[in-house]
């Protein structure tokens, strides 16, 4: 029986980190959702995410709402938003709040609730490294995709049964255009 994988994706990681690396952000993200399951059974995939302020940023906001729709379209996805903080706009640019507690508390509830056998978590921040140890101390596979080498956590590296390198080659064909 193939393994059965859910795919948690921190939003704001992926795309800071194909913008700084690759310079451009056009990720297909159910090409690349299918790259990472490499033959496996997908049970879902979580994005998450944080809601541009309308407001604030009318264009972003209307350029966030097509990807929004556009991972929604991709079959067993589930987008989860979280939302962004705008204090002292525009002279400070806004943070997150909620999305880590959200994604950690999905990956750990589906963990318990024996949803899945491995859990693949697309982000860099070594806050999740306790929380893969508890998926792991469940029974459960957990793989790490990052990018590079030099600014990605060597907590996660540490503890993750399997790290997926996200480098070009990697990312080829998984692009929009």
């Amino acid at each position: 029986m193939a393994e059965r994988v859910m795919i948690f994706i921190d939003g704001s990681n992926l795309y800071h980190s194909l913008k700084n690396i690759f310079g451009r952000t056009d990720l297909d993200i159910g090409k690349f959702c299918r790259k990472l399951l490499a033959r496996r059974k997908l049970i879902r995939i979580y994005y998450y995410n944080a809601k541009v302020g309308f407001k604030e940023e009318p264009e972003r906001f209307r350029h966030q709402q097509r990807f929004f729709a556009s991972v929604n379209a991709i079959p067993y996805s589930e987008l989860r938003l979280g939302r962004l903080v705008y204090s002292n706009w525009p002279n400070a640019p806004p943070y997150e709040k909620g999305i880590d507690v959200q994604l950690t508390t999905d990956m750990l509830t589906h963990a318990y609730k024996d949803n899945y056998d491995v859990a693949i978590l697309v982000a860099g921040d070594s806050d999740f490294a306790p929380a893969l140890q508890a998926v792991k101390d469940s029974g459960k596979h957990v793989e790490v995709a990052l990018f590079g080498r030099s600014g990605t956590s060597q907590q996660l590296r540490k503890v993750a049964d399997r790290v997926i390198s996200i480098n070009a080659r990697f990312l080829h064909g998984c692009w929009k255009s």
